[in-house]
């Protein structure tokens, strides 16, 4: 304002009341254009800085939550992928159980009668027969041995479910039912009577099929444990740091979770290569491996469960903090629309009564123009 104008007092302190106006004006449009209250330390340090520090921790928290949704789909995958194992484990054991359930080819075997015992006296001879492996018998020859005749015989009476045939001094021992058993001399009995044993030891042409698909069946869970990888981190196929997945919790990394990977591949879970099944012990082997292997993946599928609701936990409450460190710092610094609409309005009207009260100063200072003319 020029110092060689001279403005009345009424004049000067409406002028001064339009320029405050304005400003005020201006500060209240910028304010409700960007939506805060504070868009620099200008306008106000403390809660500018303040407010920028808030947002900073919940930049850090944000990017630590996409970590955690990596994390969370990486122990997603592992999980499928232990469900489908466990599908493939009871495919197996369903082959298994239909391999016990199909005859296989019978079993024969030559046993040859000493000539030196053809003529062993009754109760001399004591025979012992096992059945695959166990259940063992001890068969008493009560008669006289003269031939293989005689043996032949003795044994068919007492032994159920071996057919003996054959003359002379070899004999022919058969099993139809796929079992493993061997006949051999009791102790203190005349050894020279046995001169061979009578083992299975095919799988038969049904049971060679099931040994097969359980192979297969083998091979597909190795590689699918193989397929399980996301992100890189494949937490079924091997244990190893290769493979374990660190989950951090804040920027600091003080607070984690590590998941440890394991070996869910068929060496893993103890699932060997079968190559002989016709008997019902190695079967039934193979079946209780299989039930061992259901109970370690159910076992590993609990703990993945586990470690994956305390990720997701972890995860509402980072995002829990991070909105409240975001409103925090729009507590500082954004703006109230509905207050700053508000003020606008009247500012405006205080604008236009000013704007009136000057008008009517200066038409008092051309009334007395007017007198002085």
């Amino acid at each position: 304002m020029s110092t060689g104008i001279t403005l009345s007092a009424a004049v000067r302190n409406n002028l001064l009341s339009l320029q405050s106006t304005a400003k005020m004006m201006s500060e209240t449009q910028s304010r409700l254009a960007t939506g805060n209250k504070v868009n620099s330390a200008v306008d106000n340090a403390t809660s500018y800085f303040t407010a920028q520090g808030l947002n900073n921790r919940a930049s850090d928290l944000a990017n630590l939550q996409d970590s955690m949704g990596l994390a969370v789909k990486t122990v997603n995958a592992a999980s499928t992928a232990i469900d489908s194992i466990q599908k493939l484990v009871t495919q197996a054991k369903s082959v298994a159980n239909s391999a016990l359930q199909t005859t296989v080819a019978a079993a024969s075997a030559d046993v040859t009668v000493a000539a030196a015992s053809a003529n062993a006296s009754a109760g001399a001879i004591k025979l012992v027969v096992s059945v695959d492996g166990q259940d063992a018998k001890t068969v008493s020859i009560t008669s006289s041995i003269a031939s293989a005749g005689d043996l032949k015989t003795a044994l068919s009476g007492q032994v159920s479910g071996i057919t003996v045939s054959g003359s002379g001094s070899t004999l022919t021992i058969s099993d139809a039912s796929g079992h493993n058993f061997s006949i051999a001399a009791a102790s203190g009995s005349s050894a020279a009577v046995i001169g061979g044993s009578l083992s299975k030891t095919t799988n038969g042409a049904n049971r060679d099929s099931f040994v097969t698909q359980y192979n297969d069946l083998r091979a597909q869970i190795d590689q699918l444990a193989a397929d399980a990888s996301y992100n890189g981190i494949n937490l079924v196929n091997g244990a190893g740091v290769n493979n374990n997945l660190t989950v951090n919790f804040n920027a600091a990394q003080t607070s984690s979770l590590t998941l440890s990977a394991v070996d869910l591949t068929s060496t893993g879970l103890g699932l060997t290569a079968a190559t002989d099944w016709s008997s019902k012990s190695s079967v039934d082997s193979v079946t209780s491996t299989l039930n061992s292997a259901t109970t370690s993946l159910r076992t590993q599928s609990s703990t993945f469960g586990s470690n994956l609701a305390v990720i997701q936990n972890r995860q509402d409450f980072t995002q829990s903090t991070i909105d409240n460190l975001q409103a925090g710092a729009g507590d500082l610094t954004l703006a109230d629309t509905n207050q700053e609409g508000a003020n606008l309005l009247a500012l405006q009207t205080r604008q236009s009564l000013a704007t009136t009260a000057l008008s009517l100063s200066n038409q008092a200072q051309s009334s007395i123009l007017s007198i002085i003319r």
